[in-house]
């Protein structure tokens, strides 16, 4: 294992009731990278995160966390990260100072080091002017970036972040990205899973795609997106008579059948000379059209074509 490698899984295997919900999955994560992993709920996600935090037991396998193998260093590992979940892991009933204060002690810290590490916390997620309020008085980004904040009371190296963004409002996620993001510029590693594809497209260095328990893809966002995406062309025809005739084109031109609405027609294509040679070829037919407009493959395309199989 390269000294640049934050955690290592090699053929991850875990069955309940001699049903396999992961099987052999293999990957590596880096260090100072976001790696999102992706997957149909019920797929084999959340089993995968709760073995490397150590909260679930392997059926086979093997895992390393910064060279401390699980089985043999679980304290050890378990000192190097944090772990964020969906739901506020606070007490309601008390201030956010005093959670983080009491979080402190657990972990660890004496009484002066809770209190410059809670007021460190605060000033870092914005939570400072909230300190004295109820947890029960605080928005769900609040909530969120109370929880986050409370992972990080021991500086770990690695967080892991169960969909950290889930029923927040845009708004709101976007600050969270925003967090994410420092904290990676700060050298921290993040493992992400979410079910939110526009949010791994947008913080994920790689992502790996579960379906069914197994590993099924990896790379970086963009990877995927060119090796297994699709973009899409959209144009109106302006004679109506001409449509048919227009379909049939670029279905040939494409390779690809297009979906009509009306006058408009979309159809999917992998390479530019696709649409060069369609548009030309209604350019020789004198086959006039507008409103051409051309979308890039997403993250979604990508996730639908691996875990349904739909293009």
């Amino acid at each position: 294992m390269q000294n640049n490698t934050a955690i290592n899984v090699e053929h991850l295997s875990k069955a309940f009731n001699n049903q396999k919900v992961v099987d052999d999955v293999s990957f590596t994560v880096k260090k100072g990278e976001v790696f999102g992993l992706l997957g149909p709920n019920g797929d084999g996600k959340t089993t995968i995160l709760r073995m490397i935090t150590t909260l679930l037991k392997p059926t086979t396998g093997n895992i390393t966390i910064l060279d401390h193998d699980i089985k043999k260093d679980s304290k050890l590992a378990r000192s190097t990260f944090g772990v964020t979940g969906q739901y506020a892991a606070v007490d309601e009933d008390i201030t956010a100072k005093e959670n983080l204060l009491i979080f402190s002690r657990l972990n660890g810290l004496s009484k002066k080091e809770s209190h410059i590490r809670t007021n460190e916390l605060l000033k870092e997620f914005s939570l400072e002017k909230g300190a004295d309020k109820s947890i029960k008085e605080f928005s769900g980004g609040m909530r969120r970036r109370l929880d986050l904040a409370i992972s990080l009371i021991t500086r770990p190296e690695i967080i892991f972040l169960d969909e950290p963004t889930t029923g927040l409002d845009p708004r709101t996620r976007t600050q969270m990205w925003d967090t994410i993001r420092n904290l990676v510029k700060h050298g921290s590693t993040v493992f992400l899973t979410t079910q939110y594809l526009e949010e791994a497209d947008t913080l994920a260095d790689r992502v790996a795609v579960i379906d069914h328990g197994k590993l099924i893809r990896i790379g970086t966002p963009d990877k995927l997106k060119h090796e297994i995406g699709e973009s899409k062309m959209s144009l109106k025809i302006i004679k109506n008579n001409d449509v048919l005739p227009a379909a049939k084109i670029l279905q040939n031109a494409l390779n690809s059948r297009p979906q009509i609405i009306n006058n408009t027609i979309t159809v999917r294509f992998k390479t530019t000379e696709q649409i060069i040679d369609g548009l030309s070829q209604l350019s020789t037919d004198k086959i006039d059209v507008s409103n051409l407009k051309i979308q890039e493959p997403s993250l979604d395309d990508v996730f639908m074509i691996l875990t349904i199989g739909k293009n």
